[in-house]
């Protein structure tokens, strides 16, 4: 009796906690500087970037004007707000360049990043 109690009330807190991820809004949170996708997986818009042909994370499109945000790309420590490092391996998100359709438009600038 004690065991299926648990396993409800378990049940109940995964069901809870899997209906608040759906309910984020998708988008650019500019508090916490992170990008929520349609599915409601959330990244941090710094720290390491691998860019892929397939399968990404975010699609960017590479921008001169109206930016949603401004990148620099640094060669160590891209633990800032828009601070990006590009890898091979161990990405914290995979990004795809694309032309048209882009969740997040991006201008690369030399200084001073920062969401727009």
């Amino acid at each position: 009796m004690k065991k299926t109690l648990l396993l409800l009330l378990l049940l109940a807190i995964g069901i809870g906690a899997f209906a608040q991820d759906k309910d984020k809004k998708p988008g650019i949170d500019k508090q916490n500087c992170t990008y929520t996708n349609k599915d409601g997986k959330t990244f941090n818009l710094y720290g390491k970037v691998k860019i892929v042909e397939s399968f990404p994370d975010i699609k960017v499109q590479i921008v001169e004007s109206f930016p949603d945000i401004e990148v620099k790309l640094v060669e160590s420590f891209p633990d800032q707000c828009c601070k990006f490092k590009l890898v091979e391996s161990f990405p914290d998100v995979k990004v795809q360049i694309v032309e048209s359709f882009p969740d997040i438009k991006v201008k690369i600038v030399e200084s001073f990043p920062g969401i727009k």
